[in-house]
């Protein structure tokens, strides 16, 4: 009998042990003894609103140097180092970047070179052949003359004075025809002679020059390549006039296009240098939009310096147009701004004043106006949270300028390095588990070899 009884009483004392737990647990939890609290600092530092895109550096003038004629490829000349022509060399006016073989064209000239010499021989025949025209035609007239005088007559038959007046008259013509060979024998050496300068200039086209002073950042052909010129030049090298000075094109959504303005300041990195910042300004906005996916960007050129060379062609530019700046203020998480405690979290002595704000934004809210408990708008006023014990106290704020994740934060009781309450530990985390259910069953996590807590 004494066994029976024995284990009634054990069961009982833990039956007792069990529910003396369960209250201990709960009393913990509705006195706010598990929430776990996550906080950040207050930091000191410069602020930037910004608008940000991503672009392309580009050279800020490039020309295109085609081919007007079609040829193979002979060789290419030498840059100012004296090396060949190729990507990355440095060129002047008129240097020679390439040849094209001339055979035809050198062909074509020297043909053109001897029909301006045959037609300037026609020419000085044509002028010769007048002077002979010219002297016939004064042997006419004196014949003619002589006749007049006569008159048919005895000593000068009418048949005789019929043929001095026609060989005058016929004179007359030739003279003229003569004066008409001489005209056209100038427009054929006129002719010749332009046909000639065609032809030189289709054979000059064959040595290919630089235009300007650059570096030639693309090369789009090879020796023994053939360039065929029909409607389109075909491009043989691009030339960056001056890398001392860059652009940036940067597509910018259309919902940020009204305040970007000429003159603004920007900062952009690229990838080749991660840990450096270019400065630069906007030179102009585009207006020839683009759109991509029912997406309008607009394209924004950036001028920047690039003395030291550093930024190539065609790197990709991550941008920032600045909007505004605050420089050496306080700053505050905007998830500190955003956060509110429930009533039982807050310092008793605080309560009141909490509920009678809660109550006031509320009926903010039903009347349509604006919330401000975020404190994402300049000046507003709102609050953030330290910690007091297991509790939270407010700290009355103005806001300023917020980048979306980082506000601008002012007031009397605000100190730089101060912890501020940004949310709550999530249910299920370990720091909030510390304080679980005691008769919650324990697991083994799998896979990790750890065990459960």
């Amino acid at each position: 009998m004494k066994r029976p009884v024995k284990r009634i009483l054990i069961g009982v004392a833990i039956l007792a042990a069990a529910a003396a737990a369960a209250l201990t647990w709960v009393m913990l939890r509705g006195n706010g003894q598990a929430v776990v609290y996550r906080t950040a600092i207050v930091q000191r530092g410069d602020l930037l609103v910004a608008i940000s895109a991503t672009g392309t550096v580009e050279p800020e003038e490039v020309i295109d140097v085609g081919a007007q004629i079609a040829g193979q490829i002979l060789s290419f000349g030498k840059d100012t180092n004296g090396r060949t022509i190729d990507y990355g060399s440095t060129v002047d006016p008129g240097m020679v970047l390439a040849r094209i073989d001339d055979l035809v064209y050198a062909a074509d000239a020297a043909q053109a070179e001897a029909q301006v010499r045959s037609g300037r021989a026609a020419l000085q025949r044509a002028r010769a052949d007048l002077g002979a025209l010219q002297a016939r035609l004064q042997q006419a007239e004196r014949d003619w003359q002589r006749a007049r005088k006569l008159g048919p007559s005895e000593a000068l038959a009418e048949a005789s004075f019929d043929a001095y007046r026609s060989a005058y008259e016929t004179a007359v013509a030739n003279l003229e025809v003569g004066r008409a060979a001489i005209q056209q024998a100038e427009a054929g050496v006129a002719q010749a002679e332009a046909a000639l300068s065609k032809a030189r200039r289709n054979l000059s086209y064959c040595t290919i020059t630089s235009p300007v002073k650059g570096v030639i950042i693309d090369r789009r052909v090879n020796i023994g390549q053939t360039v065929v010129a029909s409607l389109n030049a075909p491009s043989l090298f691009l030339i960056a006039k001056d890398l001392t000075r860059m652009q940036v094109w940067v597509a910018v959504n259309e919902a940020d296009i009204g305040r970007i303005r000429p003159g603004q300041k920007v900062t952009f990195t690229v990838d080749a240098f991660p840990d450096e910042v270019f400065q630069g300004e906007v030179g102009k906005v585009r207006l020839n939009a683009s759109m991509t996916q029912n997406v309008v960007t607009y394209t924004v050129e950036v001028i920047t310096d690039n003395p030291g060379g550093r930024l190539l062609p065609y790197l990709t530019a991550n941008v920032q147009f600045e909007m505004s700046r605050r420089n050496g203020v306080l700053m505050a998480p905007n998830s500190a701004l955003r956060w509110t405690p429930t009533l039982e979290q807050v310092a008793p002595d605080a309560r009141e004043a909490f509920a009678a704000a809660s109550a006031g934004r509320r009926d903010k809210g039903k009347s349509g106006a604006a919330s401000v408990g975020n404190g994402r708008e300049a000046g507003i006023r709102s609050n953030v949270w330290v910690l007091d014990g297991d509790r939270v106290r407010p700290i009355p704020v103005k806001t300023g300028l917020t980048d979306g994740s980082m506000t601008e934060v002012e007031g009397p009781n605000l100190t730089e390095g101060m912890e501020i309450v940004v949310g709550v530990q999530p249910a299920g985390t370990a720091a909030a588990q510390e304080t679980r259910n005691p008769f919650a069953p324990s697991f083994r996590p799998r896979g990790t070899g750890g065990l459960g807590r």
